[in-house]
């Protein structure tokens, strides 16, 4: 369709301010007359016009009756730019196709009801999904106000990210170490342990010519850093945070005022188990305005990370080698848990070879995802009557044994959607956090889809399909 066409130009164009525009959103906009791009724009940096605006500045000729496709919903409130709603008016657009919705308060739903409150013709949820994928950073920053924390590793086919005796450059290919480095210009901030600096010695800076320098975030619970570390001797020109904790920073005043004077930033932290609480870093770092983190820790660090439950995201690239040795060091270390019914859990999101390399990207299961519909518990119990629930056959907090059922339960601290097939056995097709998969649930529901009901519906792809 041609709206698609022009929704995925408007990608396109999104993605060119990566690494530019954090923590704002990446947009791109289209404007067509006639069958004709007349202008095209994008969000090129933080501070800088947004892609409407952009847009309206590159026009070939006038927009007065012209179709207008953006991959967000536009602005309706003055910040560092005036509002793009005002713009759209302004130019006589008569149509505005648009990818996401905003979730941010100050804009969400606003921005509609403006232009149609002007008389402007909307239609959203073009191409959605796409449009989605490339704002995770923004929409996981704007209701969170923490950073979305992508945890990266490097490991060969046995699982090592070194050899035994401590030895890792180099595991990849060069041109996946380069994907790192777009990694690094990608996100704000870059995130190691202490281990990580004393072992390497890294500059954690970012290698691509005219790329950004990640904000160095240093997890030292014990405030171990050399001022002679590499970390240190270039803290005055890539700006650089050191994490220690609160018992240490109280007592560490001669150290961190050397530090301080170097150009490291030093901030106090409470502990967990005897280390950096993460998820209290998280909100600190968020209030920076830091939007993003890449983890390239150590298997300490990345064991916390997890278990502390601030990774949205995973990066493994995998190596064809084999190093072995049982005190080799692999991606995630610590206890571990005690059954694999514990495990952490994750969706595959992408599969990439890179030559011989292979890059996989999971995304966690209790990411922050946008709700198709604002859907609370309450409100999904005061619309569905337990009768109404059970002639639908979807039973809430308890599984389903019947043949042709559908259910909602609670376990491992996740929500699931199942089904059962022929033979009775209970499948999960949805799982989540409670927000996400009610709101899933209710849409089950409002759609009618029921496996007693609609009996053609026996294989759960089936059922899957109507889901998403």
């Amino acid at each position: 369709m041609y709206q698609e066409k022009y929704m995925l130009r408007a990608i396109e164009l999104a993605k060119k301010g990566i690494g530019a525009v954090n923590p704002n959103p990446l947009v791109g906009a289209v404007i067509v007359k006639n069958g004709k791009v007349i202008g095209e724009g994008y969000h090129v940096r933080y501070g800088e016009l947004h892609a409407e605006r952009h847009a309206f500045a590159n026009l070939t000729e006038d927009a007065e009756g012209a179709d207008m496709y953006v991959t967000l919903e536009p602005c309706c409130h003055y910040g560092k730019q005036p509002p793009c709603v005002e713009a759209i008016v302004e130019h006589k657009i008569k149509h505005v196709y648009v990818g996401s919705d905003d979730p941010n308060e100050m804009v969400s739903g606003k921005g509609y009801e403006y232009l149609r409150n002007h008389g402007v013709k909307v239609t959203t949820h073009v191409l959605k999904n796409r449009c989605d994928e490339i704002n995770r950073v923004f929409f996981h920053y704007i209701t969170t106000r923490t950073p979305y924390v992508v945890m990266k590793y490097a490991m060969t086919m046995d699982g090592k990210i070194a050899a035994y005796t401590g030895e890792s450059k180099w595991i990849t290919n060069e041109v996946s170490r380069m994907k790192v480095q777009e990694s690094r210009n990608q996100y704000v901030g870059i995130m190691v342990g202490i281990g990580t600096v004393l072992e390497d010695d890294p500059q954690l800076t970012c290698r691509i010519e005219g790329g950004r320098n990640p904000i160095r975030i240093i997890c030292d619970t014990r405030l171990q850093i050399p001022e002679t570390s590499n970390i240190v001797k270039t803290a005055a020109q890539v700006p650089t945070i050191v994490a220690v904790g609160d018992e240490i920073y109280e007592t560490s005043s001669d150290k961190i005022e050397k530090l301080e004077q170097l150009g490291v930033k030093i901030i106090p932290v409470g502990m967990v188990d005897g280390h950096i609480n993460l998820r209290e870093l998280m909100g600190i770092l968020g209030e920076m305005s830091i939007d993003s983190i890449l983890l390239e820790g150590g298997g300490t660090l990345n064991y916390s990370a997890v278990m502390q439950g601030i990774v949205s995201e995973v990066h493994m690239y995998v190596a064809p080698k084999i190093f072995g040795g049982k005190d080799a060091l692999t991606p995630v270390e610590g206890q571990g848990v005690d059954t694999p019914s514990l495990a952490k859990l994750f969706d595959l999101e992408t599969v990439e070879k890179i030559f011989d390399d292979i890059k996989v990207v999971y995304l966690s299961k209790n990411r922050y995802r946008l709700p198709e519909t604002f859907v609370d518990r309450e409100q999904f119990y005061n619309n569905w009557d337990e009768d109404t629930l059970s002639q639908l056959s979807v039973m809430v907090d308890e599984k389903a044994t019947a043949p042709y059922s559908t259910c909602c339960y609670k376990e491992d601290e996740l929500w699931h959607i199942a089904g059962t097939n022929n033979d009775d056995e209970l499948i999960v097709v949805e799982s989540g956090d409670e927000a996400y998969i009610f709101t899933k649930l209710d849409k089950l529901v409002r759609l009618k889809i029921s496996l007693r009901d609609q009996r053609d519906l026996l294989d759960i792809d089936e059922l899957m399909e109507q889901l998403t």
